[in-house]
């Protein structure tokens, strides 16, 4: 449904830990990283689409997170969601909703929010009955 999501940072070497953290759990590699620029993407498979990508911003402003922006990553068990949670507060981010279910979406949707280091605001979700 869609090519890429970017998310702006402020500190790079500390988002590039955080997601590389968050997505090993969830099996996504980082098919991409300069430094120089700086920008990271990671991707499910060898044809980087879709796609997710960090950067700082490209008009040199700082960082702002959008307040109603979120970023979901699917995950393929509820303890997935679990792991994912747990690495996204010890890499620095903040919980905005700890694992569950939330049967208001759907009778099987398990999900964790938090945000990352620089406010950014993320899910990782479970659809499957466990």
């Amino acid at each position: 449904m869609f090519s890429h999501i970017t998310v702006g940072i402020s500190d790079f070497e500390r988002a590039l830990r955080f997601y590389d953290q968050l997505f090993g759990v969830l099996g996504i590699e980082r098919r991409f990283c300069d430094t120089n620029i700086p920008w990271a993407t990671w991707a499910p498979n060898d044809d980087y689409r879709p796609s997710f990508m960090i950067g700082k911003p490209f008009d040199g402003n700082p960082h702002d997170p959008g307040n109603g922006q979120m970023s979901a990553f699917l995950a393929s068990s509820r303890d997935q969601v679990r792991q994912a949670h747990a690495i996204a507060l010890a890499e620095g981010g903040l919980s905005e909703g700890e694992p569950g279910l939330r049967p208001h979406y759907h009778p099987n949707y398990f999900g964790a929010y938090f945000r990352d280091p620089d406010g950014n605001k993320l899910c990782v979700v479970c659809h499957q009955a466990e």
